[in-house]
């Protein structure tokens, strides 16, 4: 299984799960058997793109996590099932505070 931690643009695993430079700007963040998507740009809005990840994510066998969607992105966490949840953020190793997070399994 990979490390945890940034899945930069274009490298081995990013091109595995199709997070190419030539469909999107940003980074994806792997903890566990999660994939985050938190600072994804889609450079081509409407084609299918964030769909075809999410999809490509799943087949791997990582479940998505979407931390604070906003915008165009709440109502496609909403309209592909992800559930939301509230998680506890460690911020400078003290204070811990809640973030909401939409989650959708890697079986669903």
């Amino acid at each position: 299984m990979r490390a945890d931690g940034i899945i930069e643009l274009d490298s081995p695993f990013a091109r595995q799960l199709g997070f190419t430079g030539d469909k999107f700007d940003g980074y994806l963040w792997k903890e566990g058997n999660y994939i985050y998507i938190s600072a994804v740009i889609s450079k081509k809005p409407k084609k299918g793109n964030l769909k075809r990840l999410f999809r490509r994510i799943q087949e791997l066998g990582y479940g998505i996590k979407v931390p604070t969607p906003l915008g165009v992105m709440r109502v496609i966490v909403k309209k592909y099932g992800f559930k939301r949840t509230v998680e506890f953020f460690r911020i400078a190793n003290r204070i811990e505070e809640p973030v909401e997070v939409w989650v959708k399994e890697a079986s669903e």
